[in-house]
């Protein structure tokens, strides 16, 4: 049980047991967070969702140093982006998109940042919006919808970063929806 005034944290990672590459096993990927004295480990689904407990307030120092130990340990580079309990529930609860523009949908994914896009960055992912695909950003959140499958869809995440030349994983919202049950 998390220490009173201790915040939940989620970890989401970019880079683990995706396409069958980089598979890390769970109890493993918890050991790792363990090693940097981070509380109350736990994973959820195996596709890089960790939460835990952390004294740190600093996300974004967090962040690197969950970055540099994964890094050591797994041999290649592994984004971390870091939201409080709290972050989850709203961002499980925001509404980007209109009724309208949810009719019809294959999917609707949230786009983790490190921080807010620059103005460039914004203004290029709009240049994205079709009739297959439409974005939002709210902070450092990008909601994307498709309205195909992913195998039909030319986006992918390496493409997304480098339009916005920044970092970013992809969840769905049902796995965000998930986790935000976690810190009811």
């Amino acid at each position: 049980m998390p220490q009173p005034g201790t915040p939940r944290l989620v970890a989401f990672l970019r880079a683990i047991n995706v396409g069958g590459q980089h598979v890390v096993k769970m109890d493993a990927l918890r050991g790792h967070f363990e090693t940097l004295g981070l509380g109350n480990v736990e994973t959820f689904i195996a596709s890089g969702n960790v939460i835990f407990t952390s004294r740190s307030m600093d996300h974004a120092a967090l962040e690197r140093k969950i970055e540099r130990a994964l890094q050591s340990a797994l041999g290649y580079e592994v984004k971390t982006f870091v939201r409080t309990g709290a972050e989850v529930a709203a961002i499980a609860c925001y509404k980007p998109f209109s009724t309208a523009a949810m009719k019809n949908y294959a999917a609707l994914n949230v786009g983790f940042l490190a921080s807010p896009l620059e103005a460039a960055g914004l203004k290029a992912l709009m240049t994205l919006k079709d009739d297959v695909h439409d974005f939002h950003v709210n902070g450092r959140e990008v909601y994307w919808i498709r309205r195909k499958k992913q195998s039909e869809s030319t986006m992918n995440n390496v493409r997304f970063e480098k339009l916005l030349k920044a970092s970013l994983t992809f969840r769905g919202v049902n796995t965000i929806a998930r986790l935000a049950e976690r810190f009811r």
